[in-house]
């Protein structure tokens, strides 16, 4: 029996639940379908496919050396699964369970309809932490560390259906996809991924905790594997198992804590994205729902404008918002403090933010993505107001101005002393039309939104959705659930420190 093996974002042959169960059944037809429509949706972008692109042209290659190459197809999933069941005698169909958007769910139900009319047997299997059927938050943790601690699977022997034309890997333009230069973005790719493993268990992430707050020392200090873990390069099992044989060497003074660290954070990003499968519509409904519709908000114009191009005359801001057009990524807390500044200072809408941050992240992951961007934009209606000042933060994480200087080289000969607030600068003139002045007044601005958010929260309704908000999206560590909202936010301060360093690694 020919078994379909449809690839998503699982995107490698190594601890492929999906690949070893068809491999065991019969021939394997391993395919990726390209979807237009879904490189059309306002969180995709070229920058993102042309790194899956690599990464495709990578697993090719692995299938190939394993037994059976893998097929591409360009087209609607429906059709294309369609035609080739018809053509290969397929009836039956293994894939992952995929946290996606909102538009790969709306077509995995499509796809589940079509199979069963059609007589087609598709099998979803679990391939990281996160489970699927409403069993709620209790036991969660058990559950996930359970599957962590799984041996990870190894490549296995295959047999693949003769006869089939592999197809090409179309480039962006062939997409549509609007221009996007991102010359510093990372390779899409097995070899890559695991180079970067390697030098982090053996050198870089010795400073791990120390860098990864400064989008300087986190460049490096950080693991670099989120496009990689978001796409499905590596699995997450994998990463964790990879992580625990290197403490067991004990490496030597400084590793275990920066390694411990690390792993907290793969069991974070499973968190998260259970947030997303229990709750879907976080991609677009505030989980605070009043907050999600306070009037005011800028979809579109001049700030927002600002924002993305990295001129709003907030020198650190903007540099940070430069190097993540230019590279794809940032360190976490620089992705928190743009996107607070977005939607406290700038007052912009929380759902086109968190668009244009998703098209500009090489490492996207709606799992990760919205659950993050309703947190630093106070949508979540639980954790604590995290309104981030640029300033501060540029004089904190950037205190010579090299990060700054070299993203922003209209201000080169500003003095450090104010460089992040050249327009105190006695010779502020002399900058001319070549920067901006702040096109806010922080101070003012952080107060207007403190107190519009804020004062929401005072609210006697407030309470019992805060206790509901937290029950259902209670942290790994502790799967109790609260009656009160004393308790939910005695949890949020508690589980803050941690949870804000999920969105990168």
């Amino acid at each position: 029996m020919n078994v379909l093996v449809w690839y998503k974002r699982d995107l490698r042959v190594a601890d492929h639940p999906a690949l070893t169960l068809a491999a065991s059944i019969g021939p394997v037809f391993p395919l990726y379908i390209v979807e237009p429509d879904y490189w059309a949706q306002r969180d995709t972008s070229a920058r993102q496919w042309e790194f899956v692109a690599e990464a495709l042209a990578g697993l090719r290659r692995d299938l190939a050396d394993a037994g059976a190459p893998l097929v591409v197809r360009v087209g609607d999933a429906l059709e294309v699964l369609t035609r080739m069941c018809r053509q290969n005698a397929i009836t039956r169909i293994v894939s992952h369970e995929e946290i996606g958007n909102d538009w790969t769910f709306a077509r995995d139900k499509r796809v589940k309809a079509w199979a069963r009319a059609a007589g087609i047997d598709w099998v979803e299997l679990q391939q990281c932490g996160v489970s699927r059927g409403g069993r709620g938050r209790a036991g969660w943790a058990g559950r996930r560390n359970a599957f962590a601690a799984t041996p990870a699977l190894v490549v296995p022997a295959i047999a693949g259906v003769a006869g089939v034309e592999p197809g090409i890997i179309p480039p962006a333009r062939a997409l549509r996809l609007a221009d996007d230069p991102c010359p510093h973005r990372q390779t899409g790719g097995r070899a890559p991924a695991e180079a970067l493993l390697a030098s982090f268990l053996d050198q870089r992430g010795l400073a791990y905790r120390r860098g990864m707050s400064s989008p300087i020392g986190g460049e490096r200090a950080c693991s670099r594997l989120s496009p990689y873990l978001a796409v499905g390069v590596m699995s997450g099992r994998m990463v964790e198992q990879t992580v625990a044989q290197r403490l067991e060497e004990k490496p030597g003074a400084g590793w275990a804590p920066n390694l411990r660290s690390f792993e907290s954070r793969l069991a974070w990003r499973d968190h998260f994205t259970q947030k997303l499968e229990d709750e879907p519509a976080l991609e677009w409904r505030a989980l605070h729902r009043a907050a999600g519709n306070l009037p005011g908000r800028e979809a579109a114009g001049a700030r927002m404008d600002a924002w993305v191009r990295g001129e709003t005359g907030l020198p650190f801001l903007d540099a940070c918002m430069r190097y993540l057009n230019a590279s794809g990524w940032l360190n976490f807390r620089a992705r928190a403090m743009v996107v607070s500044v977005a939607c406290y200072h700038l007052w912009l809408d929380w759902r086109v933010v968190g668009h244009v941050m998703a098209r500009r992240f090489t490492d996207y992951d709606p799992g990760i993505h919205w659950p993050q961007i309703q947190m630093q934009s106070g949508m979540s209606g639980i954790n604590q107001l995290r309104v981030y000042n640029p300033v501060k933060q540029g004089l904190e994480q950037d205190p010579t101005g090299v990060f700054t200087r070299r993203w922003v080289p209209e201000l080169a000969h500003v003095p450090d002393g104010f460089l992040q607030m050249p327009w105190k600068w006695p010779s502020a003139h002399d900058l001319g039309r070549r920067y901006p002045e702040p096109i806010v007044d922080l101070t003012s601005a952080a107060r207007a939104a403190k107190d519009a958010i804020g004062g929401l929260r005072k609210a006697a309704e407030y309470r019992g959705d805060a206790a509901q908000i937290v029950a259902r999206h209670a942290s790994p560590d502790r799967d109790a659930r609260f009656v009160n909202d004393r308790q939910a936010r005695r949890r949020v301060a508690v589980a803050a420190p941690v949870a804000q360093l999920s969105w990168d690694l």
